[in-house]
């Protein structure tokens, strides 16, 4: 489809108001689903990131990595397990984790980025204590699952001060040398917090939060935190939307401006949640 140049005004005009409203502030993405297994997706991804880079905005990236985990564990032969939604992660399976997260993943995407002409810095929660974690108590032994004590930010602004893009992957230290698996959406949550982030952004493999969700045309595309209660009893958030939104609502609650839920498998998406009036996805605020 060609589109006119008024158009390609119009958009610019429309998105200008917002660069301004987001220039030195800080937005932290978490990436994940299939915006990170297909490759037209990552690399859409990473030209956003890299637009939004070069307006001024201070973009962290944070990562999961569950199908390249899968992979190599049944490369070696061994069962990946879930307890409640959670990888169980045995010793070997912890080796296995960071092997991969902080190193073939990681890499790959500082790689992919810098390809599409931006600065990128792969680090870890391991790296200048950025993350120190203690085992999940979750009643269930979920072996070396982490829960965040406390995160050490000044790796991350240093490495935005200096130009960077930040890309986090997310195995934290713990006590005696112990490494830690921590949720992605979690970790997001808690560096945007503990960095004051304007945004926090959840790349999903949804719209967003649904009324029904089977039918995408029931996109929820404003919600106050304190409505989650209700939507909770209601069954409007269920399933695996739950955890999600109770990282947006922790985000908000320690500061973060806004949290946004939005589809991944959208190119694009987040330029048109940030740039735009219309949004794409679930905002919480």
């Amino acid at each position: 489809m060609k589109i006119s140049d008024n158009d390609r005004a119009q958009v610019l005009a429309q998105a200008l108001p917002y660069i301004q409203k987001y220039a030195g502030k800080t937005i932290v993405v978490k990436y994940g689903g299939n915006a990170m297994i297909n490759e037209d997706l990552k690399t859409a991804m990473m030209n956003d990131i890299v637009l939004m880079q070069s307006v001024g905005i201070h973009v962290v990236l944070v990562h999961g990595g569950g199908p390249e985990i899968n992979r190599m564990l049944e490369q070696v032969g061994k069962e990946s397990r879930f307890i409640q939604g959670m990888r169980y992660t045995d010793q070997e399976t912890m080796d296995i984790v960071q092997m991969v997260l902080c190193g073939k993943v990681n890499k790959e995407l500082v790689k992919h980025l810098e390809r599409c002409r931006g600065k990128a810095l792969g680090l870890c929660g391991l790296d200048g204590g950025m993350i120190r974690a203690k085992k999940l108590d979750s009643g269930v032994d979920l072996g070396f699952v982490g829960e965040i004590l406390e995160v050490n930010t000044k790796i991350i602004t240093d490495s935005l001060e200096s130009g960077y893009v930040p890309i986090i992957a997310t195995v934290a230290g713990g006590h005696g040398g112990v490494s830690y698996n921590i949720n992605a959406d979690i970790a997001a949550a808690r560096i945007a917090a503990e960095l004051g982030a304007k945004k926090l952004i959840l790349m999903t493999d949804i719209r967003g939060l649904l009324r029904d969700k089977d039918d995408e045309s029931t996109l929820i595309p404003v919600v106050n935190v304190s409505d989650v209660p209700k939507l909770q009893r209601q069954g409007i958030i269920s399933g695996g939307m739950i955890p999600k939104i109770d990282c947006c609502v922790e985000a908000v609650r320690r500061g973060v401006g806004r949290a946004h839920i939005l589809d991944g498998r959208i190119p694009h998406s987040i330029l048109i949640e940030l740039f735009s009036d219309e949004g794409i996805g679930t905002m919480l605020y």
